[in-house]
């Protein structure tokens, strides 16, 4: 492969677009954060913390839904209409939530935004991958992560915005009366619905994937004519023949079945335990709970507002370093850096907690787990996800990774309230840290790396391990 020989504008844009269902993921996922203080006396939920995790996990059944489905559905009817529809539940969803006037109806529409995020967050990677040159498919993937990024900053930054000052001291039913519990949360989640109009209008622009439009047995003229386009007519050659040779391995219709298969199963495992892994290190509570996490630290309200915008800033810079390290360094060695450092970084966090040091220090080691997370495991995950699976069934497996990711987000959001009544904040992240010490060993031990290879070199090789 040849850098002069592609069409880097033409392939950026495509992923660009493909890439916003990330950072509608993004937004729609930490939006709920900023709004929490607000809605949750809105609704009377201030004193339930078991009613408190339901509204910050609602959405995960519907992320969960959407990962079960989405394998089955794109494999049958292409990833594009797929990415289309999930900014369509988008949509729908940031203006229901905004407008609910009951929880319940809050509920339903979490949740539904949580079936956009299920496609989105697989099939916006699984997109970009199956239209990447092997060289730089790493970094491509990448920019989905930062979108998602993005989204989580946008999200921080306009909750920020949106709420007026909360006066110190402050009670439950003054926060009840004043705009930011009648209304300021509401915007919050409307404003979701801009860039989701966006993204349903550009995803009509771009093409279907050509690897799946191959393996839907589509007309291979127009196979050809996408690949040229993204690198001319010898590279459209090559990865259409690539493409053949790995199809022509099986002639069986693509299902769970397949999964069973001697090599498959392997790497379906090794997906399954990255993607829970990816959730159960512990750094979204970060995301979802920073009114807690801050408040334990000695914050007010408006203060903690502030800096969950400059955790989202960290968290931003920190991605673009993964983005440029990715195809350079590798995707075990960041994996291996991530799980590591967080497991040092949690254990301060925890011993920080336990002997009541609160304030500047503590922010400056979350941030620093941020910025760990943000560089390696965030980004790293979504790139091994998305190329370690056979062309055959890369939407089914990914789709059962994906839903196992889901359903570890869940199980660490809903149980955060319940850990940190339990274990205090200072337990809750030591255990974190162990769970990271953990997955260190298992990426030493069983991750291969695959940068700078084809997809159909990587499932040569994979499928025989």
């Amino acid at each position: 492969m040849k850098d002069h020989k592609f069409n880097w504008n033409y392939l950026l844009s495509i992923s660009l677009v493909s890439a916003m269902g990330g950072l509608l993921f993004g937004y729609d996922w930490v939006v709920i954060g900023g709004a929490k203080p607000f809605y949750e006396p809105f609704f009377g939920i201030s004193n339930s913390a078991a009613l408190q995790g339901w509204a910050m996990s609602c959405a995960l059944i519907g992320c969960l839904g959407g990962a079960m489905l989405s394998g089955w559905l794109s494999d049958r009817f292409g990833r594009k209409k797929l990415l289309i529809l999930s900014a369509g539940l988008f949509v729908a969803a940031s203006l229901g939530t905004g407008a609910a006037g009951s929880f319940g109806t809050f509920i339903i529409f979490r949740m539904l935004g949580g079936i956009g995020i299920g496609l989105a967050s697989n099939l916006s990677p699984m997109y970009i991958a199956e239209i990447s040159p092997g060289n730089v498919r790493g970094g491509f993937v990448s920019i989905n992560q930062l979108t998602i990024v993005i989204g989580i900053l946008a999200a921080q930054l306009i909750n920020w915005r949106i709420a007026q000052p909360v006066a110190q001291g402050a009670t439950t039913a003054d926060i009840m009366a004043s705009w930011n519990g009648q209304m300021g949360w509401r915007w919050m989640f409307y404003a979701c619905a801009v860039p989701a109009c966006l993204f349903f209008i550009l995803m009509w622009f771009v093409p279907e994937s050509p690897r799946w439009l191959a393996k839907s047995k589509i007309n291979h003229t127009k196979v050809h004519k996408i690949l040229a386009k993204i690198g001319g007519n010898d590279y459209a050659d090559s990865e259409l023949n690539s493409i053949e040779e790995t199809l022509r391995t099986t002639t069986e219709k693509t299902d769970l079945r397949l999964l069973k298969q001697t090599g498959v199963s392997k790497l379906l495992i090794l997906g399954i335990v990255i993607a829970v892994f990816q959730q159960w290190c512990g750094i979204n509570v970060i995301f979802n709970y920073a009114q807690e996490i801050f408040a334990s630290a000695g914050y007010s309200v408006s203060d903690i507002l502030f800096n969950i915008v400059i955790t989202g800033s960290v968290n931003l810079v920190f991605t673009f370093i993964g983005i440029f390290t990715v195809d350079k360094f590798g995707r075990k060695a960041l994996m291996l850096l991530g799980s590591g450092g967080l497991a040092g970084i949690f254990a301060i966090i925890g011993s920080m907690y336990f002997f009541h040091l609160q304030g500047l220090p503590l922010l400056i080691m979350v941030v620093v787990a941020i910025a760990c997370y943000a560089m390696s495991l965030a980004p790293v995950t979504w790139v091994i996800l998305s190329e370690i699976f056979p062309n055959r069934i890369r939407g089914t497996a990914m789709s059962v990774a994906t839903f196992s990711l889901w359903a570890a987000c869940f199980v660490l959001t809903y149980t955060f309230p319940l850990l940190n009544q339990l274990l205090k904040a200072s337990g809750t992240f030591w255990l974190y840290g162990f769970i990271c010490l953990l997955g260190f060993w298992f990426i030493f031990k069983r991750l291969p790396e695959t940068k700078g290879k084809s997809l159909e070199e990587i499932e040569h090789e994979l499928t025989k391990i």
